[in-house]
């Protein structure tokens, strides 16, 4: 049981745990303090000084990290503190770009919002604009050092949650700068491409490489045949861009919106999420049962995938050869359905609209193109696709609901779970008993992987066979669960692992929601919430159940881990350097 202290904030008495700080305590009794460079559980550094309060001591002190203690009387609000917050803003804008009507953050832009806020009118210094350079060369993330505020966020997200440390801070005073080591552009660093900078990012430092003019291209385009497929977590996040409450999913009028869009077809990748369960799953099954290198590792996650191949080059085999859902999708649409449809794979031009920017990465990766073409011509983000809808003047709000088309329109609830953490692993868990035996077992619903816990772990056991599995998010966390692997301290036969905290839900391709918002809302349960939701609510929760990929087996793949399954859905990895060795 916590131990609460008594203070007073701004002459109201507030109780607050023991250990929390006069932030804390103040959102806790409604009272607003600004901040800039504050991210819960990410950046607490006190760094940019917004939320400066008044505690009794010689200086103001930072509310984001002063301890609340008994007694304490705070001031948050004063003629003195209002004004230094302004001159302090002000500097911070003096120096900053701001091409506000042409950024991909305005109206969403913590720094915009911030000076309306303190009610900036002017600004009384003036700054020398420093000319960086953009880092537009990485396949998934552009730098923009000329709109960067210093608040850290970015690097505290990459350094202590992903553990990557591609980016960090250099120079001096004026001189500092947010910066990938040496100056080199992201694209020769081990940056794993995952986003989470961009969705840490206050203002337009970081964004996705755009792929929104090259889709519009593709749809006037007469000549191609353009399709699009949805992840799971799309629908769960999308219509935050159109001011509907986290986590509430818009399915039908997402597929409904790509309709008017212009795209032949619309599918969902949940299809190919099946149909990856059931590689994957039969996968596992011979690794078991032939002594195969254990344990199997899970490879939807491109970030996780970048990861290990820079990090843990001695892990690659333990690696599923699975490709991603999004990547198998491609391949079967430039295979089976080219060839059902009669249409030249030439032709085709698949679109995925995915909550993840290092899917932008994938696309590109050259062992994914196993029909003589990209499995993927151009991925969305999340952002990117809403980016498209407003651009069209779609009233998004009052569409009606459309359902995804055949022929591969049907997913089950295993499918759509991918998008959580622990969603792979459940649907896993579902099929393996089936590909065991010939039998379900009794168990669909295995709660023990849901969830936003580090490390999950569970156990089931078919035929006597135990399996033993452990599921992880964030990179830091993987990090830390293959070090005890390697150490012999951890062990089991199948792990699960997502780049991004929470899964996909979380991506570094999903709307970004202000600190504000992060402070009091889990935007990971929230977003999972909606997807387990229809989950539940679906006919089929299996994916070995799924008709249209058993169809898929029977009239072109043969069987699951067969040649040609082999040949056009699985893949392999490639060791990485963290660093160029050549460095001068």
């Amino acid at each position: 049981m916590s131990e609460f202290v008594t203070l007073t904030i701004d002459g109201k008495e507030v109780k607050a745990p023991k250990g929390s700080t006069v932030l804390e305590a103040a959102r806790s009794a409604g009272i607003n303090i600004p901040t800039l460079c504050f991210l819960k559980d990410i950046n607490e550094i006190g760094a940019c000084r917004m939320c400066i309060v008044d505690v009794g001591a010689r200086s103001f002190q930072a509310a984001c990290m002063y301890p609340v203690s008994e007694g304490l009387k705070v001031i948050t609000n004063s003629p003195k503190i209002r004004e230094t917050r302004k001159v302090t803003l002000e500097l911070i804008l003096s120096s900053h770009e701001k091409k506000c009507l042409t950024c991909v953050r305005s109206k969403n832009c913590e720094l915009q919002t911030l000076a309306k806020e303190l009610n900036i009118k002017d600004i009384r210094f003036e700054g020398e604009l420093q000319n960086y350079p953009i880092d537009d060369l990485s396949h998934s993330v552009v730098r923009d050092p000329n709109k960067c505020v210093l608040c850290r966020r970015c690097v505290s997200v990459c350094k202590n949650v992903q553990t990557v440390s591609a980016i960090d801070t250099m120079g001096r005073g004026y001189k500092t700068i947010v910066a990938s080591p040496f100056h080199m552009p992201l694209k020769d660093t081990p940056c794993v491409n995952c986003g989470q900078c961009i969705v840490a990012c206050p203002v337009g430092a970081l964004r996705e490489k755009s792929s929104v003019e090259k889709v519009w291209e593709a749809l006037s385009n007469k000549d191609l045949h353009v399709v699009v497929q949805t992840a799971p977590a799309v629908r769960a996040g999308l219509g935050e861009e159109f001011d509907y409450p986290v986590g509430t999913r818009v399915t039908g009028k997402m597929v409904t919106a790509l309709k008017m869009l212009g795209f032949a077809k619309v599918f969902d990748t949940d299809t190919a999420a099946d149909l990856t369960i059931m590689e994957e799953g039969t996968e596992l099954v011979d690794r078991i049962k032939n002594n195969g290198k254990l344990p199997l590792i899970t490879s939807c996650s491109p970030g996780w995938i970048k990861f290990c191949e820079h990090f843990y080059p001695d892990m690659l085999d333990n690696l599923s050869t699975c490709k991603s859902p999004q990547n198998m999708f491609g391949a079967v649409l430039k295979s089976y359905y080219a060839e059902k449809m009669g249409i030249d794979p030439a032709k085709i031009f698949v679109v995925s609209v995915m909550p993840c920017t290092a899917k932008k990465y994938e696309a590109e990766r050259p062992e994914l193109a196993s029909t003589g073409y990209p499995d993927i011509d151009e991925v969305l983000t999340t952002r990117e696709l809403a980016e498209m809808i407003k651009e069209a003047g779609i009233d998004f709000k009052n569409l009606e609901d459309s359902q995804f088309d055949d022929p591969m329109g049907e997913a089950t609830g295993a499918g759509v779970i991918f998008g959580a953490t622990g969603g792979v692993m459940e649907a896993a868990l579902r099929s393996v008993p089936y590909l065991l035996t010939g039998k379900d077992d009794d168990n669909v619903d295995i709660k023990v992987v849901r969830g936003v816990e580090t490390v999950k772990e569970a156990e089931v056991e078919v035929n006597g066979i135990k399996i033993k599995a452990a599921v992880v998010h964030g990179l830091g966390n993987a990090r830390k669960l293959l070090d005890k692997i390697k150490a012999g301290e951890a062990e089991y036969h199948f792990v699960e692992v997502m780049a991004c905290p929470g899964g996909c839900v979380n991506g570094g391709g999903q709307p970004i929601q202000p600190a504000s918002v992060r402070f009091d809302l889990d935007l990971r349960a929230e977003r999972a919430k909606a997807l387990y939701e229809e989950d539940q609510g679906s006919t089929m929760r299996r994916s070995h159940q799924n008709p249209r990929v058993l169809k898929m087996y029977e009239e072109y793949f043969e069987k699951p881990g067969g040649h040609k399954s082999h040949k056009l859905l699985h893949t392999h990895y490639v060791a990485r350097e963290n660093y160029p060795e050549n460095l001068e």
